[in-house]
């Protein structure tokens, strides 16, 4: 059974830095894509960051966060971290990290995903 647990979530004043990590264990599909999604208050699940896990050169990252997000991974390839710089208030959001086959489907869609953790709450204030 995949679980994926994140941890990190809270408060961060606007213009911080902040980072959330999500740790999987039991994938047993092969290549492993994993990703952040997170959704805004009244806005739809979007993708943040993905990578494919046993090629890291495949990554990807939605338009919003190529210049002030960027993920990385554990030396073991289990943990997901997603660093948040500069944030603002409209990054306020309920943060996610999902998992699935490489190969599924579009990296920034949600139905490409077999396995989800239970979100993390990210709230900035300013």
């Amino acid at each position: 059974r995949v679980q994926l647990v994140e941890s990190g979530g809270g408060s961060v004043q606007a213009g911080k830095s902040h980072i959330l990590s999500c740790e999987i264990s039991g994938a047993t599909y092969g290549s492993v894509l994993m990703a952040w999604f997170r959704q805004c208050p009244g806005k739809d699940r979007e993708a943040v960051a993905a990578v494919r896990l046993d090629w890291e050169v495949l990554n990807w990252y939605g338009d919003f966060a190529k210049d002030r997000f960027i993920y990385f991974l554990s030396e073991s390839k289990n943990t997901m971290y997603l660093r948040m710089r500069n944030l603002t208030p409209e990054d306020t959001a309920i943060y996610t990290c999902a998992a699935g086959r490489f190969g599924a489907g579009f990296w920034g869609s949600p139905q490409s995903y077999s396995d989800w953790g239970q979100g993390t709450q990210v709230t900035v204030s300013s």
